[in-house]
């Protein structure tokens, strides 16, 4: 069985790399002179952790943007094939890995494209089906088989480890957002999940299941992209996305498809906090979506919190009787 280590550090702010399409274009000709005639552009939003461009019609290069994500390019290479194998839905699988030369200094990769646009909750054509479809998605990457897989690290941003990693961050965040948010329910919020116990049984995670990296074909889920973040251990930090992008009935419908406990789900609820927390830090009079997404946790955490209430106070009841 993996064990998986907690750490409190999550490293430095990384120092990141300008690419530019000329750049690119000869790194191919250079290295994959087979595809030198292809014309190079960059794609629109392409990403934080990477740099990434179309490479004709039918492929892209992503150049990581900075050394830290570049750890990612060999683990993808090894275990996404793998990946993909097991899963209802097209993941990228590498076509080709570049060698850092004179004029970008790391590891970089060639895939195919996917076709798709961002999972917006606007675009989504009904939320519940898209929770359910998403849900059997991450079921699907839960159970492949883990032996050998990457442990959660510095590669993945210590995805999978215990959220309280990110404590010391979201202490900060509070610190800055008093008066802006209700810090006495914040607080709680986050004690429980760093409280919720894991299995210590190590899964298949994704990483990063945000709108950015889920794929819509007419407004279903069609794809799930980058994998940089993906790793071994405590699955729970891909519960986020039921705060982040679900609606509340979706929520519920990807929690009973995948029959997630109280403790995983509190867990996820941490991660999705956490992310909320530190982006409004940046602006703690504006940031509408991550005050968006606390709003639901809050919301969420609450009626849970009366439920058990009320479920305790008939419990009582029939126990006179």
């Amino acid at each position: 069985m993996p064990q998986v280590s907690s750490t409190r550090s999550v490293g430095p702010v990384p120092q990141r790399i300008t690419v530019e399409a000329e750049q690119v274009r000869g790194l191919v000709r250079d290295q994959f002179p087979q595809w030198a005639h292809l014309p190079v552009r960059p794609v629109a939003n392409s990403g934080w952790d990477n740099r990434t461009f179309h490479l004709g019609d039918t492929m892209l290069v992503r150049l990581p943007s900075a050394a830290e994500y570049a750890l990612a390019v060999d683990k993808e290479h090894r275990w996404l094939p793998v990946l993909a194998a097991g899963l209802p839905l097209p993941i990228p699988v590498p076509l080709a890995k570049g060698r850092p030369s004179a004029d970008y200094p790391l590891p970089w990769s060639v895939y195919a494209w996917i076709d798709g646009v961002p999972a917006t909750a606007d675009r989504i054509a009904d939320p519940v089906r898209f929770a359910i479809d998403l849900a059997g998605f991450l079921a699907a990457l839960q159970d492949i088989d883990p032996t050998d897989g990457p442990l959660p690290g510095t590669h993945n941003w210590f995805r999978g480890a215990p959220v309280r990693t990110y404590e010391q961050q979201t202490h900060r965040a509070l610190a800055t957002l008093a008066g802006h948010i209700d810090v006495g329910l914040t607080r709680e919020i986050w004690q429980a999940a760093v409280d919720a116990p894991w299995d210590g049984v190590a899964r298949w995670f994704h990483g990063d299941v945000a709108q950015g990296n889920l794929l819509l074909d007419d407004g279903e889920l069609a794809a799930v992209i980058d994998f940089g973040t993906c790793g071994v251990g405590d699955p729970a930090c891909d519960m986020a996305v039921a705060w982040t992008l679900l609606t509340a009935d979706g929520r519920q419908a990807f929690r009973e498809r995948l029959s997630v406990d109280d403790a995983t789900w509190a867990r996820g609820r941490g991660w999705a906090l956490w992310k909320a927390l530190i982006t409004c830090a940046q602006n703690p009079g504006g940031a509408p979506e991550p005050r968006r997404v606390l709003a639901e946790i809050f919301a969420e955490y609450s009626a849970e919190f009366v439920g058990r209430d009320t479920a305790a106070h008939n419990a009582n009841l029939r126990d006179e009787k």
